[in-house]
């Protein structure tokens, strides 16, 4: 009788079923589109944020100590200078995998021909590295100041250029008169020559004025070999929490299993007092703009993503409402007759219950699919990147999916227990 009741309901209303299976298929596909996304949205965001810069900067801390104390920011000591032949220890700490890129300063001047003093800065371009791990590495400002507009020339090539190739920015390329292909006399402290302009760029902003060139001819034009004034570290990061604020300002007031979170976790000031551990004598600090902008745009992206999944689970609990309740009131005379033969309403609510739950797999089954396609079209139009799909987002549609369809039937099942067989059966 079960059985016999079930099988005809889902034949007689098929096309009832069939709107009910499509209307979970949808609330499911979106609800697995969103939660993919926000699954895999922090990375996603944080890769797109990095192409605007450096969220980490790295100085040598007495160059930090004269900052804190005369707010000479981004002045350095004379001096005091990090070591070039530690660099590669960026890419040894806990949270290797999360450096996304990062190059090395060092600051000077020169003379040009006309006498003229201007600001020169070495660094790697497009620079191939050999970590100590075994790891190989590209890294350097061709994707760290992707934002730069190469108004002339191209960027650096380090493989392909000469070592003696500069860029200039746009200001000083005015100034001068010289533009991509020239020449440029430098004289710096200990050393001087010719440079080949490959590049002029536009940085909106003081680089204008200065020349660019690649960091061991820095170093050779003011004698400051294996030197670096600064690192600029770009890292994929989790939003701050009480737990990374009270850290940042002081590590050691944690207690063991606050440390063991913190350092586990790839918060900014984790990753920052990492690599003060592998640097000697330096001082990380986060990019401030850089970092809260992340996580704010991260919190709100996700956020958004969360809304608009609960905004389409409510509409298919809806949508399931109004058409279970309509099967049951067409069935009311059927129902009604089962109660009139002596049935409880436990057995009089188990076959529609049945029969929505065969819908509800076959439509969250389709809508889990679809929407694992909706959320790959979502990452290629969005983020120019596929979607990962986690293992964990199965028993979270599944779970979603049966609490919408229970909470559909609600209005149904009261229907059923209000049911009188006198009424329905003489057409009341």
């Amino acid at each position: 009788m079960f059985l016999r009741m079930v099988r005809g309901t889902l034949f007689r209303q098929w096309k009832k079923m069939l709107m009910i299976a499509f209307t979970i298929a949808l609330g499911a596909s979106l609800c697995t589109a969103m939660l993919s996304v926000v699954l895999d949205v922090k990375d996603k965001v944080n890769q797109e944020l990095k192409a605007y810069g450096a969220n980490i900067t790295v100085v040598p801390k007495q160059a930090s100590i004269l900052n804190d104390l005369y707010e000479v920011e981004g002045q350095s000591a004379g001096t005091v200078y990090l070591k070039e032949d530690e660099l590669g220890n960026i890419k040894t700490i806990f949270w290797a995998f999360n450096i996304v890129d990062f190059a090395p300063f060092v600051n000077t001047e020169a003379i040009l021909d006309d006498g003229s003093s201007v600001a020169v800065t070495g660094s790697w371009f497009h620079h191939h590295l050999s970590l100590p791990t075994g790891e190989e590495l590209d890294a350097g400002m061709n994707s760290l100041r992707s934002w730069w507009d190469i108004t002339a020339g191209e960027w650096i090539d380090e493989a392909s250029m000469e070592e003696t190739a500069v860029m200039i920015g746009d200001a000083l390329a005015e100034r001068t008169g010289l533009s991509a292909g020239d020449t440029i006399h430098l004289k710096g402290t200990e050393k001087e020559g010719n440079y080949w302009i490959a590049g002029v760029f536009n940085a909106g902003g003081d680089e204008d004025q200065q020349i660019f060139m690649q960091l061991n001819e820095a170093q050779a034009l003011s004698g400051l070999d294996g030197c670096v004034n600064s690192i600029e570290v770009s890292a994929l990061t989790t939003p701050d929490n009480e737990l990374a604020v009270k850290a940042a300002r002081d590590p050691s007031s944690l207690t063991i299993a606050q440390y063991e979170t913190w350092y586990c976790t790839a918060y900014v000031s984790s990753i920052c007092y990492q690599i003060q551990e592998v640097i000697t004598d330096s001082v990380a600090s986060a990019v401030r703009q850089v970092a809260d902008s992340e996580g704010a745009i991260l919190d709100k992206t996700q956020l958004l993503m969360i809304l608009i999944t609960i905004l389409a689970l409510v509409g298919s609990a809806l949508g399931i409402c109004n058409l279970v309740t309509a099967s049951v009131m067409e069935r009311s005379r059927e129902l009604g007759l089962v109660k009139a033969l002596g049935a409880y309403n436990r057995s009089v609510m188990s076959p529609v219950l049945t029969e929505i739950l065969i819908t509800a797999v076959v439509g969250g089954v389709a809508g889990f699919f679809a929407g694992i396609g909706f959320a790959q079209i979502i990452g290629h139009s969005v983020f120019n990147s596929s979607i990962a799909i986690r293992p964990m987002l199965i028993p979270i549609v599944t779970i979603l999916v049966l609490l919408v369809t229970f909470a559909g039937c609600i209005p149904a099942f009261r229907t059923i227990l209000k049911l009188e067989p006198t009424v329905v059966l003489h057409g009341g």
